[in-house]
């Protein structure tokens, strides 16, 4: 599969700024001013690169994050699916669910830890679950405005052909919400990435990237840092790519898009 299928087109104006800080990058470690222990020059970052490629952790590492990072994604994104129809077509349940969801949204993600980890453990369901509420929120609300965005010529249309509610959301209400859940999606899949790694990082128990992050800070290791933080971004990055790609490229400028800001 192509850079090109998946939705990476690289304008060659969006090289200088990397080119520019490594040139600096490497000028300010060969001169002396950079403290090589802090600001690792980048000899000794692709050697430390090429150490990690070769370690088996390092590998163990991304699976255990990708697997958690799906799983989370996966749920929070059904769940904020069946709520944003459920408050976009019913207003009953907009009456019951959307003060509440609301309230709930302004918790910062992390402030979920204390109270995930007092339920269910340091173990692998808080992880688990605090991934999936940082998928759900983007999704619910996307949904939630795709739903209530459907032309009202459409259905007018639905009722004209004696459309059953479920007939009517399936062929008329889905199909127009589609842009906005899929960009829901894609911001879920962003939160949720970011959320694996707080989850690894902060609740520092098994196995991950966010795990091997906090192992190499705590081994004064800043080029493993570094080097975790590189892999992080890069497959974001990956994910975010084949996600547009799956759902058929990127959200027009006309799509709907919520954002848990």
């Amino acid at each position: 599969m192509s850079a090109a299928s998946l939705g990476l087109r690289v304008d060659r104006r969006s090289l200088v700024l990397p080119v520019v800080l490594v040139a600096l990058w490497t000028a300010a470690s060969a001169s002396g001013i950079a403290n090589p222990h802090v600001l690792v020059p980048p000899g000794t970052l692709l050697a430390a690169f090429a150490s990690a490629v070769r370690s088996g952790d390092f590998w163990t590492a991304v699976g255990a994050s990708l697997a958690r990072f799906g799983a989370g994604w996966a749920i929070g994104s059904l769940f904020g699916i069946a709520v944003g129809v459920a408050v976009g077509t019913y207003r009953p349940a907009e009456r019951v669910i959307a003060p509440s969801l609301d309230s709930v949204r302004q918790v910062a993600l992390f402030a979920w830890i204390p109270l995930l980890t007092a339920w269910f453990g340091d173990g692998e369901a808080a992880k688990v679950i605090l991934i999936a509420v940082a998928a759900f929120f983007p999704v619910a609300l996307n949904t939630e405005s795709g739903c209530r965005s459907t032309p009202r010529a459409l259905i007018e249309v639905g009722r004209v052909l004696e459309f059953d509610p479920w007939t009517m959301l399936r062929r008329v209400v889905l199909p127009s919400a589609r842009p906005a859940i899929s960009a829901g999606l894609t911001i879920a899949l962003t939160s949720a990435w970011i959320g694996t790694i707080g989850a690894e990082y902060l609740i520092d128990e098994g196995n991950g990237l966010g795990v091997y992050l906090a192992s190499a800070r705590l081994d004064s290791r800043m080029d493993l840092v570094i080097v975790s933080m590189v892999t992080l971004g890069a497959i974001g990055l990956a994910l975010n790519a084949g996600l547009r790609a799956a759902l058929g490229g990127r959200a027009s400028e006309n799509d709907v898009v919520v954002t848990d800001d």
